[in-house]
């Protein structure tokens, strides 16, 4: 079975670039111990667009079907504000890319 590969493109105004990148930091953790997780990426956007792009790998789509339905609902609530209210979100949208791994490569030793 190949791993899978999804890209959440977050389109992120520049105003907005370093609450997003401060509330990714404050989530480390929160994907690493989930079962089938094998990479997390946060790409910042070096010109030309404001889409940020969050890489995720899994061993498959069954794990991250398993990881959406419970851990990430959590991780992605993020921490209430005064009143209950969450923050309000970073990303003025969002599409989920989804791919399988058909080759690889890694440096030779």
């Amino acid at each position: 079975m190949a791993s899978v590969v999804k890209i959440n493109v977050l389109t992120v105004p520049e105003e907005q670039r370093e609450v997003l990148e401060k509330r990714f930091a404050a989530r480390a953790g929160s994907v690493e111990n989930s079962d089938g997780f094998e990479w997390f990426e946060l790409l910042r956007p070096a010109e030309g667009t404001d889409q940020y792009l969050v890489y995720t790998r899994w061993r498959s789509e069954e794990d991250f079907q398993n990881w959406m339905a419970t851990s990430m609902r959590g991780a992605h609530g993020g921490p209430q504000g005064e009143g209950g209210d969450r923050p309000k979100p970073a990303a003025s949208g969002s599409e989920l890319w989804s791919f399988e791994v058909v080759q690889q490569a890694a440096p030779k030793a």
